[in-house]
């Protein structure tokens, strides 16, 4: 069985769902709302709050531009263009010190995405257990090596990618010699649509890469965290925020404290639904068992020396005699005593 470890965590089949609150850049540039994200974060149950680290020199070029959805939430690049808006997203690397810092606190693990070799380094400095990639990087094969050299379990996003650009990936990280890989299935459009979630997709990751799976989710619908989880992801990713008001790309797609308090219970319950595959009695239905089960009665009184026949016998509540599945077993013997009708059939009864 194929399993991964995180800063004790442990992560695959038969674990609790790794579940990754993203805080990405809803903390708009500030220390303070990025404190207040893990703080959240911590207190809805997670297992892990995620930032970005990158340099907006490293990250686009000056003339990039906004994505629609970009243009929607924080207007056209007249007003502010992608980069100016990046510049202002940036942490400082005494950020990252305090938050992972506020993390241990907090008791959650500090994870964040490093999007350039630079900020690579910055977080394995730091003690980085994990990598997590963007979608955006699927196809840079040369940063996912340098990441794989680094030796720590990654998680690899894949929205807006094909399957042989995710093979691809796959294959390039565990040509450095890391197999400690989760790959997610994402769809890249904020917020996504349902039925463009394609959770299949993982049972797709898990078959054709043999690899651990999971769900990064921008869809605005409730029933994706339970049906990724029943549908065997290992590790979920949600962006949220402390106020879908607040200025800024992502904070209206993102959950507020309530929803992720939800959607961490509605994985934990379903976790709980799903239980164990072997089929067994469980104890709380051992009474329902016979009371509610049936057993083989006499259908009308029965003298001694009677060569028992099916119009003899009656399938009745409670089951707490022979079973019906034993008919067989009864049918043509001789009854070695009077049995009175509505009776329960015993086997000491027959010859």
């Amino acid at each position: 069985m194929i399993e991964i470890e995180i800063q004790g965590r442990k992560i695959g089949d038969g674990y609790p769902v790794f579940f990754i609150a993203e805080a990405g850049v809803n903390h708009n540039g500030s220390l303070e709302l990025a404190l207040q994200l893990v703080s959240v974060a911590a207190e809805a149950g997670a297992d892990a709050v995620k930032f970005q680290t990158f340099n907006a020199d490293s990250l686009n070029t000056r003339t990039a531009p906004k994505s629609s959805y970009h243009v929607e939430t924080t207007g056209t690049d007249e007003m502010q263009s992608w980069y100016e808006l990046l510049k202002t997203q940036e942490l400082s690397r005494e950020m990252h010190i305090e938050l992972k810092e506020y993390c241990l606190k907090k008791k959650i693990i500090f994870l964040s995405t490093p999007y350039d070799h630079e900020s690579a380094d910055l977080l394995e400095e730091l003690g980085i257990p994990a990598f997590k990639t963007a979608s955006t990087d699927t196809n840079n094969i040369p940063l996912l090596k340098y990441l794989a050299r680094k030796g720590r379990p990654m998680i690899i996003s894949t929205a807006m990618a094909t399957m042989q650009e995710v093979e691809y990936a796959v294959d390039a990280v565990r040509g450095e010699g890391l197999d400690e890989i989760v790959v997610l299935q994402c769809t890249g459009n904020y917020p996504a649509r349902l039925e463009d979630s394609n959770l299949r997709v993982m049972e797709t990751y898990r078959r054709q890469l043999n690899c651990l799976v999971g769900f990064s989710d921008h869809v605005s619908e409730m029933i994706n965290p339970i049906a990724a989880t029943a549908f065997g992801a290992c590790v979920y990713e949600k962006h949220f925020t402390v106020d879908k008001e607040l200025p800024g790309p992502d904070h209206r797609m993102s959950l507020d404290s309530k929803e992720l308090k939800d959607t961490i219970k509605a994985i934990r319950l379903t976790e709980k639904a799903l239980g164990r595959s072997e089929k067994i009695v469980l104890d709380s239905e051992k009474e329902n068992r016979v009371k509610l089960r049936k057993s083989l009665v006499a259908a009308v009184n029965i003298p001694k020396g009677t060569r028992i026949t099916d119009d003899m016998i009656a399938v009745k509540r409670p089951g707490n005699g022979i079973p019906p599945s034993e008919l067989e077993n009864i049918l043509h013997r001789e009854s070695k005593m009077d049995i009175h009708s509505d009776s329960h059939l015993k086997e000491s009864m027959f010859i």
